[in-house]
């Protein structure tokens, strides 16, 4: 075990003299030494968004590969605020081995835990708390301590992602319909001005009232227990696999099809899909 903590030790050592003397300025590489934090910003989203698709995919080749690729996104960055004196790797490693402490009470400490649930709301405690102690500052200036970690999710994450936790957190502060009812009627309110917008006001207005739909939609998967972002996911994984098949048995360009032909291969693929689903679920079973 130590020979192989060593190893990894030793592997990543490796890789932090490569980086830094790719951004040495007298033999490093003209293109990393133009780079700053926000300049690679496009980088870290692309490597994080590889490493998800490697991981739906299941290859554990193309997982070593891209998290490696996100690994030198996050060595890199350590290195570029090395050199302006402000943080290094081992800055980063403490940071997060000592948030890891604190918020695993029941392993490095005396928590006791019945299950999952447990070391969730646990969790999420503890969460509350560092999140608390750190907007204290903000609160002094005016500023309520909710308002400060909402703007870090709408700054930080993707809009879909941002706006669950946001409702989320939204709720459990007391901001929550009382019933599934006022979430429907609130979404018909909503489906309504955004089909107004569309026939008597500006773009600018248009774009508002179809993002106040799509936070309403959110907060019905909120209610429902359902996950947004994997929802739209598998539609465009979906979507893509049903104009595969068209594409395999169309004889012509698909813009040479009338728009009655087109919805006749539309409903052959989703058929033949939902088939090929069927007979793979049979073939599992045993």
């Amino acid at each position: 075990m130590q020979n192989s903590s060593l190893a990894v030790l030793q592997k990543l050592q490796d890789l932090i003299q490569v980086v830094a003397r790719l951004r040495s300025p007298d033999e490093g590489c003209p293109w990393d030494l133009a780079q700053t934090p926000q300049t690679l910003i496009p980088y870290v989203l692309e490597e994080v968004y590889e490493v998800v698709d490697a991981l739906r995919q299941g290859d554990p080749d193309a997982i070593a590969d891209e998290l490696g690729d996100l690994l030198l996104q996050v060595v890199l960055q350590a290195q570029i605020a090395s050199e302006a004196g402000q943080f290094d790797l081992a800055t980063v490693a403490a940071s997060i081995t000592e948030k890891l402490i604190r918020r695993h009470p029941h392993v490095f400490g005396d928590v006791a835990v019945a299950d999952v649930e447990a070391v969730k709301q646990n969790w999420e405690a503890i969460k509350a708390t560092e999140e608390q102690d750190r907007s204290l500052s903000e609160t002094a200036t005016g500023e309520t301590s909710l308002v400060p970690r909402l703007s870090r999710y709408a700054r930080s994450l993707p809009p879909l992602t941002a706006a669950m936790k946001i409702s989320r957190k939204a709720a459990a502060a007391g901001f929550e319909w009382e019933t599934v009812q006022g979430v429907w009627d609130k979404f018909h309110e909503e489906l309504a001005e955004f089909e107004q917008a569309l026939q008597t006001e500006t773009k600018a207005h248009q774009q508002a009232e179809l993002g106040d739909l799509l936070f309403t939609l959110v907060n019905l998967a909120r209610w429902y227990d359902l996950d947004p972002d994997e929802a739209l996911n598998s539609t465009n994984q979906r979507f893509i696999k049903r104009l595969m098949c068209i594409e395999t048995v169309a004889d012509r360009p698909l813009s040479d099809y009338s728009s009655e032909e087109l919805d006749a291969l539309w409903q052959q693929a989703k058929a033949q899909l939902a088939n090929d689903a069927v007979r793979l679920m049979n073939v599992d079973q045993p």
